[in-house]
């Protein structure tokens, strides 16, 4: 008989769950608050309750596995270290494209000569002098470097090179683009090489707090980490890689989804403190992005589940809309700490500030919002910025944080880093003032909304007469943007739908009628096809509404409050892994290795060539994250053009994929008499 523990830790709230492996049955489960200053109290409060309500012993656990959604949500929110990104061989104008100019927020671009051609070809010598010097003065001021050159894909001699000198001058962590993907798009590369080392030292701070705790209760079994396509690696190898982990949360809860409920066609719609991620389970299976993951905007070349990422959740923003005569609520994408929360170890410092801002006759801009500070990395801020950074020693009004309106922008800045968490009005507050939530301060909650309902809107009037008409009014725009969500989805997968935008299509003026089931002239009705399984915390509470809405079945399994724990330990290991061969010239074919690029005479020796070196590297990389039992299966997809009649190879993308079951510790059998 195998244990297995699942942990999950989200925004705001971390989840374990103790499951018989025989029986696929839930034996324990439990939650916690996420504790961002150090995750191992939030991980270890929600292990330790799992196990005792289970009634397992620490030392029987023969699997550990970690989902999250801190990556997802660091780059939904636009957070995370500082990062600087080597540029080898592209001209400035390449690296306007895939996004990354926003992705970099500002933060150094070193550009130095090198590169190569298509064919793997050096193009330039890559300045090795220039680098060192430029990377030596910016170690101090970041958290790791991104390293992306020309055609790496095809040679990935100079960024091996790079890597070497960067961490002998800096000892940074360095992360090249050749080793998150084997697509060329340069760009694109760098892009994700950029967000993979501004995680990385997120993602090892809560792998580290997860292996601490379970030494310190006795855990010796292996810890798995959920990557974005469902699949397991081990805790070593996510420390290199964290950009996997973005969907990981997600992916763990479609196969929790699966494993809760059975279903095989359903829409997945799982609701966290942050966002919102939608996918589709068809015959039992999510599917896997071919164009890479999706997330806070940027299209990466992460393999993940095909989901849809929003930036809605119960700890969403409550924006007032004050455009218009009649006003309005806008929820998300960034994630504030909700009042009730702060409450809960603050409350006479939150009390006395709701209570001031509620006995002033007029507003201020900054009454109802807190700051707090998370600690962190503070290299690369401007003076500004480290002035107001040294005044919120501790959670405090946010307007003590500014000593002017100046102050503002940096604070936002703080915000971006992590390094500041803002504390305001949120879904999660007004489910407090309603009655679907009762863990934190009802009573700080009921005064925020108070507070926000006294605004103005355009004809002068208050937002709403008191705090219960704006929670509802809360509570219901939050069920109209998950509608939006879901019916994104679902015009996203209906071919009869294919290459119209599915964001206009779910907002459009008579999808809206017929789903309000409009009787007039025209008689318009329309419901989602398929079944929507509900999962989160929250998920009662808000999404019985949005059953309604839709006009479908709404499933709320059991355990939905833990699915992603769940799916955590329910998945399976797996690595794939693809090269490239090219034809340069006629009867010239080459294979473009890990190592470096290799002539041959004859196209099938070439192939035969890539397959054997990729089959050792799947099999490596399985073994590494963890996966005994392996299953290596290969797949060639070879391009030809027709020339006077005749096949002409022009190139071939080999892909090996090896998977197996996650290794588990082995306990001694207990002695018996």
């Amino acid at each position: 008989m195998a244990y297995f523990l699942g942990v999950d830790t989200g925004g705001t709230y971390t989840d374990a769950v103790v499951l018989d492996e025989a029986a696929n049955a839930v034996l324990g489960k439990a939650k916690a608050l996420t504790t961002r200053a150090d995750l191992a109290i939030g991980i270890g409060q929600a292990v330790d309750a799992a196990l005792a309500a289970s009634g397992v012993a620490a030392a029987e656990v023969a699997l550990v596995s970690l989902s999250t959604t801190l990556a997802t949500n660091a780059l939904v929110e636009g957070q995370g270290g500082r990062v600087a990104l080597v540029s080898i061989g592209f001209a400035p104008e390449d690296m306007a494209r895939a996004g990354l100019a926003e992705a970099l927020r500002g933060d150094p671009v070193v550009r130095v000569a090198g590169g190569h051609s298509h064919a793997g070809i050096e193009a330039e010598r890559l300045d090795l002098a220039a680098l060192e010097e430029a990377v030596a003065a910016l170690g101090p001021q970041v958290v790791g470097f991104a390293v992306a050159a020309r055609f790496a894909t095809r040679n990935p001699a100079h960024e091996i090179a790079a890597r070497e000198a960067i961490r002998r001058a800096t000892g940074r962590p360095v992360t090249c683009s050749h080793e998150l993907s084997a697509q060329l798009n340069g760009p694109k590369r760098a892009l994700t090489a950029v967000l993979n080392a501004r995680l990385i030292g997120m993602i090892d701070r809560l792998v580290a707090a997860c292996e601490r705790h379970l030494a310190l209760v006795g855990i010796a079994a292996p810890l798995m980490v959920v990557r974005g396509d469902g699949a397991l690696i081990s805790a070593a190898m996510v420390r290199e890689r964290p950009i996997e982990t973005i969907l990981s949360g997600p992916a763990a809860s479609i196969v929790g989804a699966r494993w809760l409920t059975g279903a095989k066609d359903a829409l997945v719609s799982d609701i966290g403190g942050t966002t919102t991620d939608v996918a589709i389970l068809k015959d039992g299976l999510p599917e896997i992005d071919p164009q890479g993951a999706r997330v806070g905007g940027f299209r990466t070349m992460v393999e993940a589940v095909a989901m849809r990422t929003t930036g809605l959740g119960g700890d969403s923003e409550v924006h007032l809309v004050a455009q218009g005569l009649e006003g309005g609520l806008r929820l998300g994408p960034r994630r504030l700490m909700p009042v009730s929360l702060l409450a809960v170890d603050h409350g006479e410092m939150v009390h006395a500030a709701l209570d001031r801002w509620l006995s002033a006759e007029t507003a201020g801009e900054y009454d109802g919002r807190f700051a707090v500070p998370m600690g962190g990395d503070t290299g690369g801020l401007n003076p500004r910025e480290t002035a107001v950074l040294a005044r919120i020693l501790r959670p405090m009004p946010m307007g003590q944080a500014l000593a002017s309106r100046l102050e503002a922008a940096a604070l936002d800045r703080l915000v971006a880093r992590g390094l500041v968490l803002l504390s305001g009005v949120t879904p999660s507050d007004a489910s407090h003032v309603l009655g679907g939530l009762a863990a934190w301060d009802g009573a700080a909650a009921e005064k925020a909304l108070l507070l926000m309902a006294r605004r103005r809107i355009g004809t002068g009037e208050r937002m709403a007469p008191d705090a219960a008409t704006l929670a509802q009014a809360v509570v219901d725009q939050l069920t109209q943007q998950t509608v939006d969500c879901l019916l994104e989805a679902a015009f996203a997968e209906d071919r009869a739908f294919a290459g119209e935008d599915p964001a206009a299509l779910a907002r459009h003026r008579l999808l809206t009628a017929a789903l309000s089931g409009h009787r007039g002239v025209m008689a318009l009705s329309a419901q989602l096809a398929l079944p929507v399984i509900g999962l989160g915390a929250s998920a009662p509470f808000y999404y019985g509404a949005v059953g309604r809405r839709l006009g479908c079945q709404m499933i709320l399994p059991e355990h939905a409050g833990v699915a992603n724990a769940i799916g955590a330990v329910a998945g399976q290991v797996s690595q794939r892994v693809s090269g490239l061969v090219t034809s340069p010239a006629q009867g010239r074919y080459v294979a473009h290795l890990v190592t470096a690029p290799k002539a041959f005479g004859d196209r099938n020796e070439a192939l035969a060539a890539m397959e054997t070196a990729l089959r050792a590297e799947a099999e490596a990389r399985a073994r590494a994250a963890g996966a005994v039992d392996l299953r290596i299966e290969a797949r060639h997809d070879i391009r030809e053009a027709a020339v006077e009649g005749n096949p002409m190879f022009i190139e071939a993308t080999v892909t090996v994929t090896a998977s197996g079951r996650p290794r588990v510790a082995h306990h001694a059998a207990p002695i018996t008499s």
